[in-house]
Formats: C-alpha cells, sequence, structure tokens
C-alpha cells in the first residue's frame, strides 16, 4: 500500500507538470493554430534563469519572477520572428521547423553558457520529505499539484471574466470575424504565447528544486506535454489537465512495477494507440469549416 500511495503522489506531482506545458500549448494553439516547439526550452529556462539569478544574489522568489518575465518575453519574440512570418497561410508548416531550430539554439546557448552539469534550484520545500499514508515526499513536489488548479482556474477566469481573455476567445473561435470587429488578432496571437511562456517557465521553476536545472531538461518534458495536450484535444483545456496527470500517474506505475527503461516505450506506445482510436483526441471535437 505504501507503493501505491507513493506512486500516486510521485506521479501527481510530475503529471502537473505535462499538465501546466500541455496547457502552454493550448493557449497558443487556440489563439495562432501554431505551436512553439522548442517550448521545452522555454520551460527549461525558467529553472536555468532562477538558478542564474539566484547565483548573483536575489533572492528565490524574485528571481523565479524574473525568470518567467523573461522566459515569457523570448516565447513572444519566438511568435513574432519565428512563428508570424512563417504562418501566413492555413497549410503553411514553415513554423515548426524554425521553432525547432530555434530551440536547438536556445539548448546550445544555454549549454556554453550555464554548463552542461545539472545544478540544484535550491528551495526551502525541497529540503526535508514528508510522510504521507507511509510514502515519503518532498512538499515542493505537493506544490505543483496545486499549482496546476490554481493556473486552470486561473485561465478559465481570465478567458471568462476578462476583456482580453474574451478577445483570446474571440480569435481563437474565428479570426477573421474577430479582426473585422476590431481585435487586433495578430496582438492577441502575441500576448498568447508569451502567457504559454510563463506558463512553461513557472512549471520549470517549480520542478526545478526536485529535479535540478540543466540544459537539457526541457526537451523530453516538453514533447511528454505535446503528446498530452494531442491526446486530449489540444484545443481543451480541462481535458490537458486531466490527460496531464493520468498521463503522470501512469507512468510511475509503470516505472515502479516494471523498470524506468519500459515507462517511456509503454508510455509513448499508448499515446500513440490512442490516437489510433481517437484522432481528435479524448476531449476533443471535429472542427467543422463552412465553404
Amino acid at each position: 500500500m505504501e507503493a501505491v500511495t507513493q506512486y500516486l503522489l510521485t506521479g501527481l506531482s510530475v503529471g502537473s507538470v505535462y499538465a501546466m506545458v500541455g496547457l502552454g500549448f493550448y493557449v497558443m494553439w487556440t489563439a495562432a493554430k501554431a505551436v512553439n516547439f522548442n517550448f521545452g526550452d522555454i520551460f527549461m529556462l525558467g529553472a536555468v534563469l532562477t538558478v542564474v539569478a539566484m547565483d548573483q544574489g536575489i533572492p528565490l522568489l524574485p528571481a523565479a519572477v524574473l525568470a518567467v518575465v523573461v522566459a515569457a518575453i523570448a516565447a513572444a519574440a519566438i511568435e513574432r520572428g519565428f512563428v508570424r512570418p512563417f504562418n501566413q497561410e492555413a497549410n503553411a508548416i514553415g513554423w515548426m521547423l524554425t521553432t525547432i531550430a530555434v530551440g536547438t539554439m536556445i539548448e546550445s546557448a544555454t549549454t556554453a553558457l550555464f554548463g552542461s552539469n545539472p545544478r540544484g534550484l535550491p528551495s526551502p520545500l525541497a529540503e526535508s520529505p514528508i510522510r504521507l499514508g507511509g510514502a515519503g515526499i518532498y512538499p515542493q513536489e505537493l506544490l505543483l499539484p496545486v499549482a496546476l488548479v490554481l493556473v486552470a482556474v486561473g485561465l478559465e477566469l481570465f478567458y471568462r471574466r476578462t476583456m482580453l481573455g474574451r478577445a483570446m476567445r474571440a480569435v481563437a473561435w474565428n479570426r477573421t470575424a474577430a479582426g473585422l470587429v476590431g481585435i487586433d488578432a495578430d496582438r492577441i496571437t502575441l500576448i498568447a504565447f508569451g502567457l504559454a511562456g510563463g506558463l512553461g517557465a513557472m512549471a520549470g521553476v517549480l520542478i526545478g528544486p526536485v529535479v535540478q536545472a540543466s540544459s537539457t531538461m526541457g526537451g523530453v518534458i516538453g514533447l511528454k506535454g505535446f503528446m498530452v495536450a494531442i491526446i486530449a484535444g489540444i484545443a481543451n483545456a480541462r481535458g490537458v489537465v486531466i490527460a496531464g496527470v493520468l498521463y503522470g500517474v501512469s507512468e510511475k506505475f509503470i516505472e515502479g512495477y516494471l523498470s524506468t527503461a519500459a515507462r517511456d516505450a509503454i508510455g509513448f506506445t499508448l499515446m500513440v494507440l490512442l490516437l489510433l482510436l481517437f484522432p481528435q483526441g479524448l476531449f476533443g471535437r471535429k472542427e467543422i469549416k463552412k465553404v
């Protein structure tokens, strides 16, 4: 029973990270029908920049806020320079290649400046584990699902209760019609990518004290976050949250009862099978376009 509790708790924390990264993809996709394929590197910047800022004597909380802001600005700049120019047509795919290339550049530059060795991100919540139901877990890990709930609820309120959120929903629904009523769709898309970048960087900051910060930490997590979003139906925020948590929990059970090597092999296989069975995602709906 202790093992089951351990897998559930650690899976919940890891799944919360996947879900937050997946929500970033959701925010980008709904605004632009395009995503930043180096989003894992934006996630990585959150943790790495926090460590760099703390090296300069900045306390943890201000350092984390600064890192999230810088990562959000970087994500917005990527949309302006590498997504928008290649996403002018409905079936354009140039943004895929350019964002992948930019991701390689970011990772290489971070390795050169930050170093290739993982470094700890000090946090008082990751110093000593606590016992819950016989399982040991750091308070920092318990903070992740709490943050996920706050982010999900905050996004829901933002989209429904604010003028900017409603404008983003209008652009997501029909970009052309939104422009006809005076909404600057390009500006909204820029803001959406910045918001998504902030979400990804925040996830990196929150998980950094548990896994340590490194230039390569975002690659696999970015890929899993994207896959979670696709499996859920990338236009369904609640589905992304559910799929991310379930995937994280299933990973830990596979890792615990089989092996770490089997974790990703079985996990990605399940994702492919789910896509074959549900091409629109578990919670997605087929888009109908009138011509």
